[in-house]
């Protein structure tokens, strides 16, 4: 199971306008070329199931080429990667199937030719919040995360071989943590998967290739959630990231028992001594001022310079809710200054996202516009400070971190409970640290939030993130602030964090796939969105 850190539930920073279809492809498609080995002459890529159905709205096809031509998740040439690609001299071909079943309903095939004969086939999904897994090369299943720095040996399944693989790692001081080979049959191709603790240098693949039976290697950099500078594991990281890590409600309940401390200060702990494991500093507060800073413009640029989305369907919404709520007929003015704000914030926030401008997804970008609508509003109506603001953001990882690890975050699996109600519950619980309240207060106001929006389907119109993604969020954010104060009033709940999440995971699961995320469904249905498509 994937070892989630801060930045796997507070990011990706990225392009918009989905974490899952964009952020997720891109990431696979960067994994590829790693294996490949750089651009290649042609690449098609074989889109199944949501990724199909919903690719070409999300922009999963352009993600997939800045991927393969080794653009980042954050950078703003993704929404041209085709016209880059061009001139790269990469031929690209899109294949929609939306007939082939596949186990997981994000999967692509990526097919990768170079001039020198080479040829790559790989399989990936996109798991949710942006990250991946590689399951099939070259006809051979493997599971590749990059969470870990991985070095992927082709070879013949012949005696001595793994001797060889092994004593180049060892000669270059590199720990394997662990070690998986995946053959078609005995004595035929094979490929040795091996995760590194450390960085590999320049040098180790060459020296792998020093032996007749291995055909070929590659080193996959790990792509986890740490970033930060390279540092000498301590001896004791394992027992420090025992005393704090948690994987569920009830055990981070225990561990802020005994700790004495908020669930922010719990997850903050719980990341650096991750990091450190990893042999990367953790830099917390770097991050999260980074990430911050990119909600704020997410959350304010549209307000003042609206633009249309790249699907038409959205755009200008936050200045007009700010210009109704400027005008002198007070008996029109149905919301409090903070849930407005916080409503007009998210509104923003998606209007951002969906003209593929940088969001930070929370914790995926169709739900990138509920923690700074909350956020953000409590920073300019109710004063909060930039400190607080960091601790709220820790605390809302606390808990979209137990949320992704027992249920999902990605509307294909659990639906748009999953994404937005994931969203609001961390909110919810981030508002309440930030307001003194306690642990045991924090988890019931999530817990709220998770039973007022438990069913919730994604059913995007066109397979777009614009509606109804963008008013999803702007009115999930003020029920976060809703659930907060009831929590904060002492009003517990009947039903443990815990079983609510066991309870969304369990609905999610019984959705039928026209509500999960594939536009055949739900409003996306609907006579009026059919026309706007041009027929279901």
């Amino acid at each position: 199971m994937k070892t989630y850190g801060l930045r796997d539930i507070i990011g990706p920073i990225m392009v918009g306008p989905s974490s899952s279809h964009t952020a997720g492809a891109l990431r696979i498609a960067a994994m590829a070329r790693k294996l490949f080995g750089g651009n290649p002459r042609s690449v098609t890529f074989t889109l199944y199931g949501s990724f199909a159905a919903t690719g070409s709205g999300h922009g999963t096809d352009k993600a997939l080429v800045a991927g393969i031509i080794g653009l980042a998740a954050d950078d703003p040439n993704v929404a041209r990667s085709f016209e880059l690609a061009e001139e790269a001299g990469v031929k690209v071909d899109t294949v929609w199937d939306l007939v082939t079943e596949t186990e997981h309903p994000n999967t692509v095939d990526v097919h990768c030719e170079g001039d020198d004969g080479r040829v790559l086939d790989m399989r990936g999904i996109s798991i949710g919040g942006g990250a991946a897994v590689i399951r099939r090369i070259n006809g051979i299943d493997v599971d590749i995360s990059g969470e870990h720095t991985s070095v992927v040996v082709n070879q013949r399944d012949v005696r001595g071989v793994l001797a060889h693989i092994s004593s180049v790692l060892a000669d270059h001081d590199i720990n394997i943590a662990t070690v998986n080979l995946h053959r078609t049959k005995k004595r035929g191709d094979a490929f040795t998967v091996m995760e590194t603790d450390s960085e590999v240098p320049d040098g180790v693949r060459e020296h792998l290739l020093d032996h007749p039976d291995v055909l070929g290697a590659r080193v996959i950099p790990a792509m986890a959630s740490a970033d930060g500078a390279p540092i000498e594991i301590p001896e004791d990281a394992d027992e420090v990231f025992a005393r704090w890590n948690y994987t569920s409600g009830d055990e981070l309940l225990a561990l802020c028992e005994r700790e004495n401390c908020t669930i922010a200060e719990a997850f903050r702990a719980r990341e650096e001594a991750l990091c450190a494991t990893q042999g990367v500093s953790a830099e917390v507060d770097a991050y999260l001022d980074r990430v911050l800073s990119v909600m704020d413009r997410a959350a304010t640029g549209p307000i003042a310079a609206p633009e249309r989305s790249i699907g038409g369907l959205i755009g200008g919404e936050a200045a007009k809710v700010t210009e109704a709520l400027a005008s002198g007929e007070a008996k029109r003015h149905l919301m409090d200054p903070l849930t407005a704000q916080a409503c007009i914030y998210a509104l923003a926030t998606l209007e951002t996202n969906a003209k593929m401008g940088i969001i930070v997804a929370t914790p995926t970008a169709g739900s990138s516009g509920v923690l700074p609508g909350v956020l953000l509003a409590l920073r300019d109506v109710r004063g909060y400070t930039h400190d607080e603001l960091r601790e709220g953001i820790l605390a809302a990882a606390a808990v979209g971190y137990i949320i992704a690890r027992n249920a999902s975050v990605s509307g294909a699996e659990g639906g748009c409970q999953a994404e937005v109600g994931s969203a609001a519950a961390m909110a919810s619980a981030a508002a309440v640290t930030m307001a003194g309240g306690s642990p045991a207060q924090a988890l019931d106001a999530a817990s709220n939030v998770i039973q007022c929006l438990l069913g919730l389907v994604c059913d995007p119109v066109g397979g777009l993130v614009e509606l109804p993604c963008q008013k999803r969020d702007s009115t999930a954010a003020p029920t976060a602030l809703i659930c907060a104060q009831i929590a904060l009033s002492g009003v517990s709940n009947l039903i443990p964090f815990d079983e609510n999440v066991a309870v969304m995971d369990k609905i999610g699961r019984e959705l039928p796939m026209e509500l999960r995320e594939t536009a055949r469904g739900g409003i996306a249905a609907a006579p009026s969105a059919c026309s706007f498509c041009g027929g279901c």
